[in-house]
């Protein structure tokens, strides 16, 4: 096996360009920032491939996209042999995304594929649209979705418009793995390549505003602020909620130029109450009734609506989709069976299998990453998909978008805040009776960063503890079950075993005795591990909702406290 230094000295040899050699030159003067360059390849993960912007086989630059376009070309010369082959490829607002994005294209061009390579900017739902749209073999978005500025990635879908899953993505893998740096065609076939934009922007707006016919006065009284976080969002969010009738749309300024500094926030992320801050100044200002914002590639939304006490109150990922997922069931448009199903994850909150029960529609858990909530739709064409969701600030409604989808949601949810404020009710207010209906559920994420190589073998530690040494008990609350992923199997409290049918993944469940849940993974995108905390009540007094709120949230704490992390 190859140590760092010989995997270095192949990045100085002429199959890589001067620049490139002489960056890696560079490099050698900083050993740790060379070490975690060199010592692994990146890997694809729930969300693709994502790594920091430089060079060596651990860094997002040219050839390592190359090596995996490259790759990617012969699976699918091999997959369709007699097919006109062709691809759809997007871009966000990072640094390098466009030369990315073309370069992308000038390897598929060269290997004799079709590419239609959308001439600027756009969000990754239109991508994933788009896929289905021009009846394409693959797409592909060059987004890092809401790392920090120096990160760049590549998520690979395929022709359904989903993300890859088994068992093309193991034999993607394979067959990148199996090619050399030296076999990357760059000559781009320019004939083979068209751009795109217009026709695509007006009939994904076409499909995500038939989710809003409702009167105009409704939506004249209903006041918006918006924030794209300097992503990709404010090429079609601005025209969607225009189009669809809202006329109480406002931009943060401040926020619109699409930057890949993202000079206003500490991070693009939604999920980040820190990134809503101009935006809430923005919406106390106008005195308006939400506040939605998206990260960098538009996939991700969180929302910030008027409390109990009229305040604004940012609701999390689980809240959201509460919301979102009752409303459509309560207002679904033909009788509802078993034949229609909705979709979550096991890491989301456990309020959503609940609710299927309650509407007498199936309820689909799948693995962290939106792509399985887009291979239920092709697992199951004899059932009806409503929408899904997870609580990592993603959401889908229908099927025509097969990814995490904030355009659509977002409107969404304006419509049902608009709905019920007409009313004489709020978005707020739903959701409480969405838990009077159901119980009180209230969930926490804990992520923490572990950088380099170290940090690889640090989180690696956490979960093999976990695995060989697991608490019996958390919080002074007894585990009754543990479900190893990675393993494929629970364990019950008296130690028997049950077969787990999901895909193999790194992570690992644990079920307390009164319901609660902690769940625990690495993650696939960032230097991080990641706890997911569930706590539950019965609830059904609305007066003592703060109250019952602040139970749950010493319960978490508890219980995070328990694991000293």
């Amino acid at each position: 096996m190859k140590g760092i230094k010989d995997i270095a000295a192949s990045w100085l040899q002429p199959t890589f360009d001067v620049e490139t050699q002489k960056k890696v030159a560079e490099l050698f003067k900083n050993p740790l920032e060379f070490e975690d360059a060199f010592y692994k390849n990146l890997e694809f993960g729930t969300g693709g491939m994502r790594g920091i912007m430089g060079v060596g086989p651990n860094r997002i630059n040219k050839y390592t996209l190359g090596k995996s376009t490259q790759g990617l070309s012969k699976y699918l010369k091999k997959e369709y042999p007699s097919e006109k082959i062709k691809v759809v490829i997007a871009y966000d607002c990072r640094h390098n995304s466009k030369t990315l994005a073309k370069t992308v294209a000038d390897i598929f061009s060269a290997n004799d594929i079709e590419v239609f390579l959308f001439s600027d900017l756009r969000p990754t739902p239109e991508l994933s649209y788009a896929v289905r749209h021009l009846n394409a073999h693959c797409g592909i978005v060059l987004t890092a979705s809401h790392n920090p500025p120096e990160y760049n990635g590549y998520k690979v879908y395929w022709k359904d418009g989903g993300q890859i899953v088994p068992p093309h993505d193991l034999n993607i893998i394979q067959l990148i793995d199996q090619t050399a740096y030296g076999e990357i065609c760059f000559n781009a076939d320019e004939s083979k390549i068209h751009l795109i934009d217009k026709e695509i922007d007006e009939a994904f707006c076409k499909k995500a505003i038939e989710i809003s016919k409702y009167p105009q006065k409704l939506k004249d009284d209903f006041s918006i602020v918006f924030t794209s976080l300097h992503g990709t969002a404010i090429t079609l969010m601005p025209s969607v909620f225009k189009a669809a009738g809202f006329s109480q749309f406002h931009s943060v300024k401040e926020q619109e130029a699409p930057d890949g500094n993202f000079p206003t926030v500490q991070s693009p992320n939604p999920e980040d109450p820190k990134s809503f801050e101009l935006g809430l100044k923005k919406a106390l200002e106008l005195n308006a009734d939400i506040l939605i914002g998206t990260d960098p590639d538009a996939d991700r939304f969180g929302i910030a609506v008027r409390n109990l006490e009229g305040n604004f109150e940012k609701l999390n990922g689980n809240q959201t989709m509460i919301v979102l997922t009752r409303y459509l069931l309560e207002n679904y448009p033909e009788t509802l069976s078993s034949k229609h199903f909705i979709g979550s994850t096991v890491v989301s909150s456990p309020i959503i299998p609940k609710m299927a029960d309650h509407f007498g529609v199936e309820c689909k858990l799948g693995l962290t990453g939106f792509k399985w909530i887009a291979k239920m739709i092709e697992d199951f064409p004899n059932q009806t998909f409503i929408a899904g969701g997870e609580e990592s600030f993603g959401y889908m409604v229908g099927d025509q978008v097969r990814d995490k989808d904030a355009i659509t949601s977002a409107l969404l949810s304006a419509v049902i805040a608009a709905v019920q404020k007409s009313k004489g009710s709020s978005f707020y207010e739903y959701l409480i009776e969405s838990y009077q209906l159901l119980g009180l559920y209230h969930e926490e994420l804990v992520s923490l960063t572990k950088l380099g190589k170290s940090g690889f073998k640090e989180i690696e530690k956490i979960m093999e503890d976990f695995r060989s040494n697991p608490p019996k008990s958390i919080a002074g609350i007894r585990v009754k079950k543990i479900d190893d992923f990675e393993k494929q199997f629970s364990i019950l409290a008296d130690g028997s075993k049950e077969a787990l049918n999901f895909e193999k993944s790194n992570l690992i469940r644990f079920i307390l005795e009164d319901n609660s849940q902690i769940a625990v993974r690495p993650s696939g995108t960032e230097p991080k591990i990641k706890f997911y905390f569930s706590v539950n009540t019965t609830f059904k007094n609305k007066k003592k909702y703060s109250d019952s709120k602040k139970m749950m949230e010493i319960q978490c704490k508890k219980l995070i406290q328990s694991l000293s992390i």
